[in-house]
């Protein structure tokens, strides 16, 4: 019995220790790839830099492309807990929200989380992708899974009777797929200097607008919200301040 509890211990010991390790790569190898780019970085610097073995990298990861799509996981998921990101709490509270407004408040909002841990590692994968197979087929894979993750979206607005009328499912799932990319938070957040609150306003009220053909009470605003509240001034003043530009870098 002794030995058996024994045994359970340390087995929770070494997973313990192997999920630490492997976070602590994920740290070290995200801070690489946003510093210098994937096809820059090596198998071996990671493992300097992390002070792990190679052959531990390997053996916990496969390959550099393992790597990279454990830290492209992590970033969505904001965890390296082993549960898909439609089955989170979070995600499943939105689509139960019944009411197509407040779940595509809630996506929003989901949305710009997603985008500042993200934001920066889509624009290494973008810039990349030219240069690099690898990072050409991971963009090519968390792309696709992002068109599929974000039409259930419009499965649920359309169970609920909402869909705009004459807007197919198929159209809709473009717009959101659009309205939702890393692109399209790269342009205003970054290049037009919106804040990331601005940023999930403008989405809430876009989705509602180009989706169900009306907006919210909180209307788009944006202009005048930001000019009275954040300080960001108006998108392309030089005065505005960058906040979470070195977060949401996409």
């Amino acid at each position: 019995m002794a030995d058996r509890v024994k045994r359970r211990y340390d087995s929770s010991r070494r997973q313990a220790a192997t999920r630490a390790t492997k976070a602590h790569v994920v740290e070290v190898a995200t801070r690489l790839f946003v510093e210098q780019g994937y096809p820059a970085t090596t198998i071996s610097q990671i493992a300097r830099e992390s002070r792990t073995p190679e052959a531990t990298l390997y053996r916990l990861f496969g390959s550099k492309r393992g790597v990279l799509k454990e830290v492209v996981d992590v970033s969505i998921a904001g965890d390296d807990e082993p549960v898909a990101y439609r089955r989170r709490p979070e995600v499943q509270a939105a689509f139960a929200s019944g009411d197509p407004h407040r779940m595509l408040d809630a996506f929003a909002h989901l949305t710009r989380l997603v985008m500042h841990r993200t934001g920066a590692l889509q624009n290494v994968l973008l810039s990349s992708a030219g240069v690099d197979d690898e990072a050409a087929e991971m963009l090519a894979v968390t792309r696709k899974q992002r068109h599929r993750g974000q039409s259930g979206i419009v499965r649920a607005i359309a169970d609920t009777g909402r869909l705009r009328p004459g807007l197919s499912p198929t159209a809709a799932a473009d717009i959101v797929y659009t309205l939702m990319s890393p692109e399209v938070f790269h342009l205003l957040t970054v290049q037009r200097r919106w804040s990331e609150a601005r940023y999930e306003r403008w989405l809430a009220e876009a989705l509602k607008s180009q989706l169900l053909g009306s907006i919210g009470s909180s209307s788009d605003g944006a202009d005048g919200a930001d000019r009275a509240g954040d300080g960001r001034g108006e998108p392309g003043d030089d005065r505005a301040d960058h906040g979470s530009e070195a977060a949401a870098g996409n």
